[in-house]
């Protein structure tokens, strides 16, 4: 396996398709290229206009090749997490090698075996997550390569999404000309980004992804991903009434709850926070005006997400994470913890060039696919890699020309030594 690896990533949210262009190399994760183009073609739980997704991931890969200069051929995708199931089960096999030593060939016997599993044709398999390893009696997470035993035991979690919404964004993938590398579920890609799954050995962690029509919830508990569930309420009924009482467009009412409010204070201020203009006529809204306007909205989404995450409560120490485009709101964490009664926190990647919150889940998508490696063996990228180091590695060499003044050396000289009249 090489130790430059370049992968592009892909989710397709309900307002705008995200690709990220990431590079492994020596165990670091570096970010080549961010591109987010505004689509309206999907919605928590069906695509609505396939040709708008196509449009706009054909867009976004055309415009990372002409920055990069290579074509992106595949992409590592995300989907949705309406109505994703899980299935969890042991898989044991017969530990074939001759010296009885645990192969990489036994794992992926193990794995196979469990893909075997039947599932409702309402649902199509897009993960297999291998949890832990049972060698002689003994539990491990990491893979037991090199063990001796004559049976290999795997606790395996079978990820499966909604049939028709996971083949209807594959197939707005490949119209758009790019093949799919793997599938993960969105909140799956965030625990990766975020290290939830590690978290989540010792205690609960719920993850909100808060995008603009809808909150998934997914919930985190002994090192797995235990279940999702997708609210249909989002930022965008957040400030719905602040749209239709002062007429400002939904995209802007969004980015104000993002970055020009607070919720956590105590008096807010009669400072403007936004002008805009309307048939010539100039109108303002100040923090105080626009806070008293979505106060009722968010309290209750703040409500609604209190109520699903009460019985998980009941159960045991729990933080609850905030991320996507709701992880980018001041405040929001502390009306939720003040309402919960355990730790809300915000989470914003610190990958430069990807501190988002709303790239959280496509960065994730690297994570992911790159655990996967050891076991499956692909070694593809997603890019044409003759190209892309063609066009790293090019240096334009300096055209000699004849006159001296070309050079700072020249122009030096010229100053001083130029010949007085």
């Amino acid at each position: 396996m090489s130790d430059k690896q370049i992968f592009a990533s892909v989710e397709v949210a309900d307002h705008e398709v995200r690709l990220i262009v990431g590079e492994f190399f020596n165990t670091r994760f570096n970010i080549i290229k961010v591109e987010r183009i505004p689509c309206f073609g999907l919605t928590y739980d069906r695509v609505l206009n396939a040709d708008e997704i196509s449009n706009a991931l054909r867009k976004a890969a055309s415009n990372t090749k002409r920055t990069i200069g290579a074509e992106i051929k595949k992409v590592i995708l995300a989907i949705p997490s309406y109505r994703t199931k899980k299935y969890s089960l042991k898989s044991t096999v017969d530990v074939t090698g001759i010296d009885g030593v645990i192969t990489i060939q036994d794992v992926r016997n193990a794995i196979k075996k469990a893909e075997n599993m039947s599932i409702s044709k309402e649902y199509a398999l897009i993960q297999t997550v291998p949890v832990k390893y049972i060698v002689n009696g003994i539990a491990t997470r990491r893979i037991p390569l090199g063990e001796k035993c004559s049976q290999l035991s795997v606790d395996v979690d079978l990820l499966c999404a909604d049939r028709k919404l996971a083949y209807e964004l594959v197939g707005c993938v490949e119209k758009a000309g790019l093949q799919v590398l793997d599938i993960f579920p969105d909140v799956y890609a965030v625990g990766k980004e975020a290290a939830l799954f590690e978290q989540a050995v010792e205690k609960q962690i719920v993850v909100l992804k808060v995008q603009r029509e809808s909150t998934t919830l997914g919930l985190f508990r002994k090192g797995r991903l235990a279940t999702s569930a997708v609210l249909p309420s989002g930022l965008g009924y957040l400030v719905s009434d602040c749209v239709e009482q002062y007429g400002i467009k939904t995209n802007e009412a969004i980015e104000l709850l993002k970055y020009s409010v607070r919720f956590n204070q105590k008096v807010y201020t009669d400072n403007p926070v936004y002008i805009w203009s309307i048939n010539g006529t100039t109108k303002t809204i100040t923090e105080k005006q626009f806070v008293e306007c979505v106060s009722q909205n968010v309290s209750t989404w703040v409500d609604i997400i209190t109520k699903s995450c009460s019985p998980i409560l009941q159960a045991g120490p729990t933080t609850v994470i905030i991320t996507d485009e709701g992880g980018e709101t001041e405040g929001l964490s502390e009306l939720l913890s003040g309402k919960l009664g355990c730790s809300v926190k915000c989470y914003i990647p610190d990958t430069l060039g990807g501190r988002n919150a709303g790239l959280s889940a496509c960065l994730g998508l690297f994570y992911a696919y790159q655990d996967k490696l050891p076991i499956s063996g692909y070694i593809d990228d997603s890019l044409d890699m003759d190209a892309f180091m063609k066009s790293v590695s090019y240096r334009e060499k300096k055209k000699e020309t004849d006159s001296k003044e070309d050079t700072l050396t020249s122009k030096l000289k010229g100053l001083f030594f130029e010949d007085k009249k």
